[in-house]
């Protein structure tokens, strides 16, 4: 017999880090639309039914199907003073046996944006997928010019790694991105002295 299966839910200060679910649709179909313009240069060209309920829905059962493989964590940020969706953060790409490492991934709605929503949000998966998923390597990628993602990424443990060329389609283009990694035993820029 299975046992029953603990919902995924992550508590912080503000938020609550939850999977999509089918009643999400209208505030993230609205919030993506109301921030394209501040969304679209650092994500991949949306498809022209993104915004679509079925789209959506396909979007839910993915990270359903994600989560109990084990190979994905999408979460919607959830402000509970209000129950608005604040944006998302998708730990992804997870791999086990030596690697024990997997990917980060987010946006935050404009009108959201820098107000520290998805540096919580940044430090509760971090700390979830050491402790809880005892992965030792979490990984994130940004382009070069945006600012304010790499300065989040650094004040959330992440450290710089260099950068891959032609990583990813942003925007239409395959661009370089810089690459940082938080690593659950980190040493680097340590000495034993002091």
């Amino acid at each position: 017999m299975l046992k029953p299966r603990r919902k995924l839910r992550i508590e912080t200060e503000r938020l609550t880090l939850r999977p999509p679910e089918h009643g999400d649709f209208r505030q993230w179909t609205a919030l993506r639309r109301d921030s394209r313009d501040f969304l679209t240069p650092w994500e991949p060209t949306w498809a022209p039914d993104h915004l679509s309920r079925k789209s959506f829905t396909n979007r839910v059962y993915w990270a359903q199907r994600a989560i109990s493989q084990g190979n994905a964590m999408p979460l919607f940020l959830i402000r509970r003073a209000d129950l608005r969706l604040v944006g998302a953060i998708t730990l992804d790409n997870i791999r086990r046996g030596p690697a024990q490492a997997g990917t980060t991934g987010y946006w935050t709605g404009l009108e959201f944006a820098r107000q520290g929503y998805m540096g919580e949000a940044i430090a509760a998966v971090v700390n979830y997928a050491f402790t809880e998923l005892d992965l030792s390597r979490i990984e994130a990628g940004c382009l070069p010019e945006n600012l304010p993602s790499r300065h989040l990424l650094e004040k959330s443990g992440y450290k710089y790694e260099g950068v891959a060329q032609s990583y990813l389609q942003i925007d239409g283009r395959w661009r370089n991105h810089v690459l940082f990694a938080n690593l659950r035993h980190d040493r680097r820029g340590k000495t034993d002295a002091g």
